[in-house]
């Protein structure tokens, strides 16, 4: 009897260290972020590969580490303490300046060095900033706690660079 129970633990513990190597091989192993790359139109993703080129290697402080999957259409500073998607669509949130009702007050629209943005608060206490009047919408999320004044100033130069004023499609 023993000599079955002492099997069965075996045979438990295989299936179980198996599914532990599986979701250990599904992570990154150097800690970096993952992230949903988007899915924008051709014109939008050449604006949006520009953008990568323009953009810095050092943002507040924190030094370029991308995110999983590799792509042109995103960036992380910091890990994941700073994550940039490019080509991402319209912020329900963003509405024109000129139809005040229905206007969420939680998100507030600012510029910053000649970068117009939209900030809002997301349920985590972080902070999404997606740009306005550009070619195309860029994303910028601020882990909980850090202040992305300086954040957004880092970026303003490549955002004016790679991203046109204008309207986004």
């Amino acid at each position: 009897m023993d000599f079955f129970r002492h099997r069965l633990r075996h045979l438990i513990g295989l299936p179980a260290l198996c599914l532990l190597a599986a979701v250990a091989g599904c992570s990154s192993a150097d800690g970096r972020a993952s992230v949903v790359v988007p899915r924008p139109g051709a014109t939008t993703a050449r604006l949006c590969r520009d953008l990568d080129q323009a953009l810095p290697s050092k943002v507040d402080g924190l030094s370029r580490e991308d995110p999983e999957p590799a792509s042109t259409l995103t960036a992380a500073w910091g890990s994941n303490a700073i994550i940039l998607r490019c080509g991402v669509e319209r912020p329900p949130k963003m509405v024109d300046p000129k139809v005040a009702e229905g206007a969420d007050p939680d998100a507030v629209a600012g510029g910053v060095n000649g970068v117009d943005w939209l900030m809002e608060k997301q349920d985590d206490g972080s902070y999404r900033y997606t740009t306005a009047s550009r070619r195309a919408y860029v994303e910028v999320r601020a882990e909980k706690g850090r202040d992305a004044s300086g954040v957004l100033v880092d970026l303003a130069p490549a955002l004016k660079k790679a991203i046109p004023k204008g309207f986004a499609f």
